[in-house]
């Protein structure tokens, strides 16, 4: 397991060696010191960045494609963030507008949203890992078919998630257990998790129940010992069968991944090791078509040929001081 001062370390090379750090120096400094007042302010936007970040890279590699899809296909993608995801879209795209006025059109949105989710799951507590940069932004918003390939949270058992992953270049347990803790800094409305109050099967899923039928619209926090803090709370609520879904409850059932979820619910470092080594691999998930596109240049959310005929409003909530244009 590395340390962390050799995190550091690696941190720091990634940093010097980086194309996108030659291409703007300050590229570094604006979406580390962008991302942490966001997420100091508002700890689920990590969580948005961290939902962007799946729902681009799993499907078709990270091309940000997803954020040039239509507001409804946006709106079935996003799930249960509700405003939190809109939001994490307008940050990514303050951080564009401040790059390209320091550097010029240098930086794509893809790099962007990799650096700015690592960025954020850093400022929420979590660990350094490395991405890629140098990825081109998608011409094409992404097919509805590939955006919704995402596994979902509500009734897929171990083996089908870990299929599903593998198909993503994924395919040990542990990516499946590690990069589901990301629901430690998670929240998620009433209708997701459905299937699991149904069955009201555990103390538990019965208070969700009950939850969910005096406040049908809450938020429940999918970390219920530490939800606002990246740590490895939400591996230690699953020991005591508080998981919100029911394939986080599978985890600790399933023969196949149970002593993972104790292993990292024991040890952070443990968890921070493999999601590190998770992230990274879902960060170079394959493309297709290999690295095609081009560096948006005057917004994340439409192409350069749609800057005049296409005029993209993201959500009718907006965050003061993430509006961005350039």
């Amino acid at each position: 397991m590395a340390s962390s001062s050799a995190l550091a370390v690696l941190a720091t090379l990634s940093l010097l060696l980086s194309p996108a750090a030659a291409a703007c120096p300050q590229l570094d400094g604006i979406v580390r010191s962008t991302v942490q007042d966001a997420v100091r302010r508002e700890i689920a936007l990590a969580a948005g960045l961290l939902r962007i970040f799946f729902h681009d890279c799993f499907p078709n590699g990270c091309d940000a494609s997803i954020l040039l899809n239509t507001t409804s296909d946006r709106e079935t993608a996003r799930g249960p963030n509700l405003t939190i995801q809109p939001r994490a879209m307008q940050l990514i795209e303050l951080i564009r507008a401040k790059a390209h006025a320091a550097c010029g059109p240098t930086v794509s949105c893809a790099d962007i949203t990799l650096l700015a989710t690592r960025a954020a799951v850093i400022a929420s507590g979590g660990p350094w890992f490395p991405v890629p940069e140098g990825n081109l932004d998608s011409l094409a918003p992404a097919a509805q078919s590939k955006v919704f390939e995402l596994p979902g949270p509500a009734t897929d058992s171990v083996a089908a998630l870990v299929a599903k992953f593998a198909t993503r270049g994924l395919g040990d347990a542990a990516d499946l257990v590690a990069l589901s803790g990301a629901h430690t800094i998670g929240r998620s409305q009433c209708g997701s998790f459905s299937e699991r109050t149904k069955r009201s099967d555990d103390t538990f899923s019965k208070k969700l129940a009950a939850n969910c039928t005096k406040w049908p619209n809450m938020l429940q926090n999918l970390d219920v010992v530490t939800p606002d803090l990246f740590d490895n709370g939400y591996f230690r609520a699953l020991t005591f069968n508080q998981g919100v879904f029911t394939s986080d409850m599978a985890l600790i059932k399933d023969g196949a991944t149970k002593g993972m979820v104790k292993q990292f619910a024991e040890s952070k470092e443990a968890f921070f090791a493999q999601f590190a080594k998770s992230m990274a691999k879902l960060a170079n998930a394959p493309k297709p078509d290999g690295n095609k596109g081009e560096i948006r240049r005057f917004s994340c959310f439409r192409t350069n040929a749609q800057r005049i005929e296409t005029v993209v409003v993201i959500d009718a909530v907006e965050e003061e001081g993430f509006a961005a244009s350039a």
